[in-house]
């Protein structure tokens, strides 16, 4: 196996520049730069010599020997100055080393998986952190990568290998006088697997948690949804002018409140038929976005939003009510109700977030599960052949959440996500 080397701290310039090695050689390149290995798991300071012997970098040198580091193989990290010759130049040093080359984006990650330092959930929520943006995706993501979902499938796991172990005692035994046939409880026991898998399968999903609560502002044109949807994400993103049918198209903004991820939608104006074909389209468009929403503030003829909708009159300023009794009175303008409503938002989507430090499931875990639970689900079948093979599609699906198999195109594309230093 090639020994790798990447930058994996931020891009110079910056105080400290990590330079990561990792591999069989990783000793050999130590030697190269820093002219003798340091004891393992201490900083050592040492002057970095490239090849001719010029001096590079006075900088902190750690040892890591194999299998007790991040990959599972030796590795080693120069902590530089971190200027970007002085990058620049550590790198070049190592690219002469004999066996060193740079590494892929998540190679290093990777051979953590491959060498069984971490598993195929715990790499997927290393990859979430990394990409988190708000304190709920980081204690999310903590959550995942600290192996959370990893002990809880572990433990299915070896409940299903107990039934499976039962199945096959009374397969192989069933003359012997000796052995029994499955316990009286089995059945009960195999139910209450099938209720915990579905109470995970119930919970808030991390695809809300990474794209944001989707709120969609829809209503007829000239309904106030773009003056609304300005003052909402706290910029002039959309164009609002009195002119019925400004906007267009579909128009997302992007923002935490409260440390809560939340995508506003501005879309075109509700109504029945337009002799613009664009503002056709924009019409189709916008009727998706309030199917696909997870809160409607509708801002047209009370009581004529859809179901589960919030009613909002938008322009309490304007001295005039549209509306008997809407959900919130609003002035885009002034700023009255404002704080209201986006307290109100902040609750709403705070009860479709997983909790605080929650394990949040993405698509691949949930139907993974779903997997699972759907071959035990039922009453248990009298054949002992047909419920050995369903313990084991259970057991397969456990496998694959945490990465005891599965294919090189999916590991392609998760490690794809990490940077190159991971």
């Amino acid at each position: 196996m090639d020994t790798i080397f990447a930058l994996s701290s931020g891009a110079p310039p910056a105080a400290i520049s990590v330079m990561r090695v990792s591999g069989p050689d990783t000793a050999g390149a130590v030697r190269a730069l820093a002219g003798k290995l340091p004891a393992p798991r201490r900083a050592s300071l040492v002057s970095l010599k490239d090849q001719d012997g010029s001096k590079l970098d006075e900088a902190l040198v750690l040892w890591f020997p194999g299998p007790a580091s991040a990959t599972g193989e030796d590795c080693a990290e120069f902590h530089l100055h971190g200027g970007r010759a002085i990058v620049a130049a550590v790198e070049a040093a190592l690219a002469r080393v004999e066996g060193l080359r740079p590494a892929k984006p998540g190679e290093f990650t990777r051979r953590s998986f491959a060498n069984g330092r971490i598993d195929l959930a715990q790499a997927e929520g290393l990859a979430d952190l990394l990409e988190a943006e708000t304190e709920l995706q980081r204690r999310s993501a903590m959550a995942l990568a600290s192996g959370a979902l990893s002990e809880q499938v572990s433990a299915w796991r070896e409940g299903v290998l107990i039934f499976s172990a039962l199945v096959e005692s009374a397969l192989d035994f069933a003359d012997e006088d000796d052995v029994d046939s499955l316990p009286n409880d089995f059945s009960a026991k195999v139910s209450a697997l099938v209720s915990e898998l579905d109470y995970w399968l119930e919970r808030p999903r991390a695809q809300t948690l990474k794209e944001g609560f989707r709120i969609a502002l829809a209503g007829p044109p000239n309904a106030g949804k773009s003056t609304l949807f300005n003052r909402l994400v706290e910029s002039e993103a959309a164009i609002a002018s009195p002119m019925a049918g400004t906007t267009r198209d579909v128009l997302t903004r992007s923002v935490a409140l409260g440390g809560i991820p939340l995508t506003f939608v501005d879309m075109a104006g509700l109504r029945d038929a337009s002799s613009d074909d664009i503002e056709a389209i924009g019409i189709g468009r916008a009727r998706d976005e309030v199917v696909r929403a997870d809160l409607v503030l509708w801002l047209g003829p009370e009581g004529e939003g859809p179901d589960g909708s919030w009613d909002v009159e938008p322009r309490i300023d304007e001295g005039h009510a549209l509306k008997v009794s809407p959900d919130y009175r609003v002035s885009a303008v002034s700023g009255e109700g404002m704080d209201q409503l986006r307290k109100a938002i902040m609750g709403c989507a705070l009860g479709a977030m997983p909790k605080p430090g929650d394990v949040a499931l993405n698509e691949r875990q949930s139907s993974l599960i779903l997997e699972a639970a759907d071959s035990l689900r039922g009453d248990v079948p009298g054949d002992l052949l047909i419920l050995g093979e369903k313990l084991r599609v259970a057991r397969s699906a456990f496998d694959r959440l945490i990465g005891r198999s599965g294919t090189e195109d999916m590991l392609d594309t998760l490690f794809g996500r990490f940077c190159i230093g991971k």
